[in-house]
Formats: structure tokens, C-alpha cells, sequence
């Protein structure tokens, strides 16, 4: 035991460190995958993109993972061949996804630079900036994706046993730190030229945060090395494909990951039209817009990791993530019925998506052990993000159903607006779902003996 205590995972500076250092990685990560929401009005503006095609932009990042089954094979991959790799091959993807994206929306590409014929050879219905753009945010979504798997293992091996419900929320934290920033200032840097800059700068923080993992990778050289020396084994037991079927067949796995899709796909994809929603129905400007919207990350940045430390020492899991889906519907009913300020919802909403990723990312980590974690996040994303790829698109669709005959040049003499009625309903009957999935998992809780309504234990 003494050898293992003076081991970097020990150490509360190396930890805490190590965190915030894979933490800024997130954080890149959710500010390109949020820049182009403010930007949507510019988009139909600059580029000529209808709703629907704005849908399919965002729903792109989902495709690698849905029809490819990228996060589940990243999760393989993870568990097979470790975080080192995995992490750099996945990062790596981000950030050459995220300069090709900005590159497709640069007046350079659009005048006829490289790539622009080739990008106007075929699919002649959808613009080549379009094309070059969703291409760039398949290879971003290909690597993002993983890339959470890797660093959400990464938090689990340095704090399991330790403060680990708390260092999954500061990590989410952090990262929604990066979603705050790109809907307060992406709007703002758009109205300087060129008006694309925010998507650049999404890019460079994202080849920054490559560097930053070439450096988490030294240490978790020594940490692995710490933990052979300690045990006289590997840190890691084999997997094995045969695991995914032990995995899908664990009734709260299921539950918790049908509980993420839903969740999630009544946030996100409203994340993507919630600035646009809000010009729309209250008539504010694209500036106030994306501060309103900012208020749900800062308010998860606060949040998660205080209901972090709840989880931790009170448990509770299962009944954090009912209540958190309960504000959800309560949010998207309040923005459809009632004029009340947005501050108030948004709030709302900020407190909701902090409570249940507080409790549902830890309680996974009682659910699956170890040696298959890595594969169970996975899944688990791959099929969260068969909603962050269907709503985007599905709500692009039903606006333009909903209020056909718009077109931008009304929406900027101020002679139309987008009716977001219909979207929201849909995204409160997800909320609805995500109660069902949430009652499901606690009951199903007190049959398997997880424990998710416990303390988390300390080692």
C-alpha cells in the first residue's frame, strides 16, 4: 500500500492537474462543435444555406458516429490499444476536421481555391461551401466523439475511488465553458471581418488542444509505468469483443443509455436553434441572443460539479436524473406557452443539464467495470448520437414545413419570423421519454444492487 500512495494518481496537485489539462481538450472540443449555432442567421445571409440545410451541417458530426459506429469502435479501439494512441489519433481528427470546416465557409474556398471545383462536381442541389463545411464537421464529429470516450477514462483512472463524481462534473465544468464562450462571443467576432473568424479560431483552440494532449501523455507513460511497478501486472485487464454483448445485456445499461439519448437530444439539437429561436420569438438581436443562451453553460459551469460532490457523499443518482428531466419538459413547455422572460427557462434548463450529467457519467462507471468502460461509453454515445443526428435535421425540416414562403431577405426586413411551436413540443416529448427511462433505471436499480441511489465509495 505505501508504494501505491506515492503514486502520481496520489498526488492532489498531479491529479487536479492532469484534469484541468484534459478538461481544456473538452472544452475546445464544445466550442467548435457550438460556434456555428450563433452564426445560422449569417449562415442563410453569407452562404445561402436554408434550414434544412443548416440541419444537415450540424447533424454531420453525428454521421461517423451513427452509420459508422466510430464511438463504439473508438471505445474498442480504446480498450484494446489504450488512451495514448486513442487519444491522439481521435484529437487529431478534431482538429483537421475543424480547419477544413472553417475553411469551407472562407471567401478564399467560395472564390474558386483548392477544392472548390471538386466540392461543385457533384451534388449540384447543395452548394460546395456546404459540402466542404459537412465534410469538415464528419471528420470533427469522427474524432470528437472518442475523443470524450478517452478523456472521460482518463478522469475514471485518475480519480475512481477518489472524488470522482466531482471530477467528472468539473471536467463537464470546463468544457461547457468552451460551449459559453462560443455563444457569447462567436456573434460578436462574426460582425468583424472576415465574419467567419469565430469558425477559425474553433479551429486553432483545437490544435492547441493537440499539444496540450501530447503533454497529458507523458504523464499517464509514468502513471502506467507507477501502477506495473506497484502491482507487478498491467494497469489494464484484456478485453475482449465478446464484452459488448455482456455490456448490452445489463438491463440499467440500458435504461441509463436510453436516458442519455433522449436527454440529450432534447438539448443539444435545441442548442443548435436557440439563438435563432430567440431572435425569432422575442425579436432580440443576435448579440443578446447568444449572451441568453449562454446563461445554460455558465449555469452547468457552476453546477455540475457542486451536484458532483452531492452524488459523492449523498448518492442519489437515479433520483437527480428524474428531477433533471422534469425541468427539462418544463423548460421547452415554458418557451412554447408563455411569454415569460428566457433568462428564466435558460436558467432552468442550465440547472437541468447539470443535474443529470453529474449523476448519470459516474453511475455508469458502477454499472460497467473497469476493463470495459472504455466500450461502454461507446455505445453509449453511438447511440446518443443517433439523436444529436436525427433532431438537428428533423427540426430544420419542420421549420421550414411549419412556415413555408420565409425567405432571409423577409426575415431581415423584419416581414417574417420562424414559428418554433411544432420543434419544441417534439423536443418536451424527449424530456417525457427521459422520465419514463430515469423511473425505469431506479427500479431496475433496487433488483441489481448498483447502487446508483448510494454515496460513491472512497478507496
Amino acid at each position: 500500500m505505501e508504494k501505491i500512495r506515492s503514486s502520481l494518481r496520489d498526488s492532489n496537485l498531479m491529479r487536479w492537474s492532469v484534469l484541468l489539462s484534459v478538461s481544456f481538450v473538452m472544452a475546445a472540443n464544445y466550442f467548435f462543435y457550438d460556434v456555428l449555432s450563433p452564426l445560422q442567421p449569417l449562415l442563410r445571409e453569407k452562404l445561402g444555406f436554408s434550414n434544412s440545410e443548416y440541419g444537415f451541417l450540424v447533424s454531420a458530426y453525428s454521421i461517423p458516429n451513427v452509420f459508422l459506429l466510430m464511438a463504439i469502435v473508438g471505445g474498442i479501439i480504446l480498450d484494446k490499444i489504450g488512451i495514448r494512441k486513442t487519444g491522439f489519433t481521435f484529437i487529431a481528427f478534431m482538429a483537421l476536421g475543424s480547419l477544413l470546416t472553417a475553411y469551407g465557409s472562407s471567401e478564399y474556398f467560395n472564390s474558386g481555391g483548392p477544392g472548390y471545383r471538386f466540392f461543385d462536381s457533384f451534388l449540384h442541389q447543395y452548394s460546395p461551401a456546404l459540402k466542404m463545411m459537412s465534410f469538415g464537421f464528419f471528420l470533427f464529429g469522427l474524432g470528437a466523439e472518442t475523443s470524450i470516450v478517452v478523456i472521460t477514462k482518463i478522469v475514471v483512472k485518475w480519480f475512481k475511488g477518489k472524488e470522482l463524481a466531482f471530477a467528472l462534473g468539473l471536467n463537464l465544468s470546463v468544457a461547457r465553458a468552451g460551449t459559453m464562450m462560443a455563444f457569447l462571443f462567436s456573434n460578436t467576432l462574426a460582425q468583424q471581418n472576415p465574419w467567419y473568424k469565430p469558425i477559425y479560431l474553433g479551429a486553432v483552440l483545437l490544435c492547441i488542444a493537440l499539444l496540450s494532449y501530447l503533454v497529458y501523455i507523458i504523464f499517464d507513460l509514468k502513471i502506467d509505468k507507477q501502477i506495473k511497478e506497484n502491482y507487478g501486472i498491467a494497469p489494464q485487464e484484456k478485453f475482449r469483443l465478446s464484452d459488448i454483448g455482456k455490456i448490452i445485456r445489463i438491463p440499467s445499461f440500458i435504461y441509463i443509455t436510453l436516458l442519455c439519448v433522449t436527454f440529450y437530444s432534447a438539448v443539444f439539437p435545441f442548442l443548435k436553434y436557440a439563438p435563432d429561436m430567440l431572435e425569432n420569438k422575442f425579436g432580440f438581436s443576435g448579440e443578446l441572443s447568444g449572451l441568453i443562451v449562454s446563461i445554460l453553460p455558465f449555469g452547468t459551469i457552476i453546477f455540475t460539479p457542486l451536484f458532483g460532490l452531492l452524488t459523492d457523499y449523498k448518492g442519489k443518482s437515479a433520483s437527480v436524473m428524474i428531477l433533471g428531466s422534469f425541468l427539462l419538459i418544463l423548460v421547452h413547455l415554458t418557451f412554447i406557452f408563455t411569454k415569460v422572460s428566457p433568462y428564466i427557462p435558460m436558467f432552468i434548463l442550465g440547472v437541468a443539464f447539470s443535474l443529470v450529467p453529474a449523476a448519470m457519467w459516474p453511475s455508469l462507471a458502477k454499472i460497467i467495470e473497469n476493463k470495459r468502460i472504455g466500450t461502454a461509453y461507446g455505445i453509449m454515445f453511438s447511440i446518443q448520437n443517433i439523436g444529436l443526428w436525427a433532431f438537428p435535421n428533423l427540426i430544420g425540416k419542420i421549420l421550414d414545413v411549419s412556415n413555408p414562403g420565409i425567405t432571409p431577405e423577409m426575415l431581415a426586413r423584419d416581414e417574417a419570423y420562424y414559428n418554433y411551436t411544432n420543434p419544441m413540443l417534439m423536443l418536451a416529448f424527449l424530456g417525457i421519454l427521459g422520465i419514463v427511462f430515469a423511473v425505469l433505471l431506479k427500479r431496475e436499480d433496487k433488483v441489481s444492487g448498483f447502487g446508483l441511489e448510494l454515496p460513491n465509495k472512497k478507496e
